[in-house]
């Protein structure tokens, strides 16, 4: 596990071993209270972390559950590294009487880090933002802070693997009862090198299934298969251009193409420096190329192989504040023999909280589809359309989820119960 600050936009390797220990051993029941009453109080602004882990062994604050009640809000935000590992920003933002104070710490995990492993990152580098704010309060007079002493010197990092990260995946799925049964296996494999400068991907896939079923003792089977390759060659030029091109091969029974064959060079430019990724992002994709296709079964075209041309744009908003996160995106593509043919498509995700206990989520997108070139000439099977076998002529696709919630009660949320689990009745 790795930690670093940031400070004006430089890193800096914090000590090893740094960490604070909370005293309530010298603290007084009948004082504890009060104690307590002192203590900054922090709304952690995570969805996916251990809040009961973190809550045990951070005791020095108060928690509180929403983020109006809070003197510290810490927004934590994560991204991807080449390694397969993931970076975590913890953002340490000021309220009430800490106004304009802040700070930003991060820590990486490893791709084989455990959960154990990731949660107690969490703990250390949370105590590491956190005491600069209890330093503040009456609740720095219970806090000792230790450094263990460490002898380092001049080293040589070297990467045997050149930053080269290896994948390997299996999956099998089986299912069955007297008259029906079904299968699904799969593997793929996933080369990726991720450097400033560079970032590749190769992932060649494969997955079949078979579904089986006995009626008026005969047996009918319904395969179907999916293969693949796909890489990715992205090439950095500064905080905001980036280069590349995107290629791959499939084949598919549920798109009805035997072969298809595809080249496609992008660029990208993105309104926010790449460094504040994590936070905002406006990003302008473009994409422009050819793709070699031979299909299974001649097409309602005609067609039983064309050569295809074709552009792509999208544009993809995400940012992540304190009141929530946005992301919105819209991607138009059409093929340059005919412009009739082309589709768009718009995403958009949207976690707020509107106001002290309220919080609402929407997530939505919709598709309008002109381009179906690969359709299977003729009337489709009752099992193909009631299985989801073959890919059916629509103008539109779209999903939607909603979700509000309201809370109210205590602010504070510093209390851990484990008895009974997490049972419901």
């Amino acid at each position: 596990m790795k930690y670093m600050k940031q400070v004006a936009g430089a890193g800096i390797i914090l000590l090893f071993g740094l960490g604070t220990s909370n005293s309530y051993s010298q603290v007084e029941p009948d004082s504890l209270q009060a104690w307590l009453s002192d203590a900054p109080r922090v709304f952690l602004d995570c969805n996916r972390c251990d809040h009961d882990y973190i809550q045990t062994e951070i005791t020095f604050v108060n928690y509180v559950r929403d983020r109006k009640q809070a003197q510290v809000h810490v927004l934590v935000t994560t991204q991807r590294t080449g390694s397969g590992g993931r970076e975590y920003t913890l953002t340490f933002i000021g309220r009430e009487k800490f106004i304009g104070m802040a700070d930003t710490l991060k820590f990486v995990s490893g791709n084989t880090d455990t959960g154990n492993d990731i949660r107690q990152g969490y703990v250390t580098t949370l105590k590491l933002g956190l005491v600069r704010f209890a330093a503040k309060t009456p609740v720095a007079k219970q806090i000792s802070i230790s450094h263990q002493k460490q002898e380092v010197g001049p080293a040589e990092v070297k990467d045997k693997w050149n930053h080269w990260v290896f994948r390997i995946s299996a999956r099998g799925f089986f299912s069955g009862q007297k008259q029906s049964s079904s299968l699904s296996i799969g593997g793929s494999f996933s080369a990726s090198h991720v450097t400033d400068n560079w970032k590749i991907r190769l992932s060649p896939r494969a997955d079949y299934s078979r579904r089986s079923f006995t009626i008026d003792d005969e047996t009918q089977s319904l395969p179907d298969h999916s293969y693949g390759f796909a890489s990715t060659f992205v090439r950095s030029i500064n905080e905001h251009w980036s280069v590349g091109s995107f290629q791959g091969a499939s084949s598919s029974t549920f798109s009805n193409t035997k072969l298809q064959v595809a080249f496609t060079p992008a660029f990208e430019y993105n309104l926010f420096p790449y460094s504040e990724s994590t936070r905002r992002e406006l990003r302008f994709l473009y994409r422009i190329g050819a793709r070699k296709i031979q299909y299974r079964k001649e097409t309602i075209f005609d067609k039983t192989e064309e050569t295809l041309l074709g552009h792509e744009l999208s544009v993809t908003l995400e940012t992540t504040q304190t009141w929530g996160s946005i992301e919105f995106s819209l991607e138009g593509s059409n093929f340059f023999h005919d412009f009739s043919k082309n589709r768009l498509t718009f995403f958009a995700e949207l976690e707020m909280r509107l106001f002290k206990g309220f919080s609402l989520t929407l997530v939505g997108s919709y598709s309008r589809i002109r381009d179906q070139l690969s359709l299977t000439k003729g009337d489709a099977e009752t099992e193909d359309v009631l299985l989801l076998r073959r890919e059916l002529a629509t103008s539109f696709e779209y999903f939607s989820f909603v979700r509000l919630s309201y809370t109210f009660g205590s602010i504070f949320s510093s209390v851990v119960n484990s008895r009974f689990g997490n049972s419901r009745n």
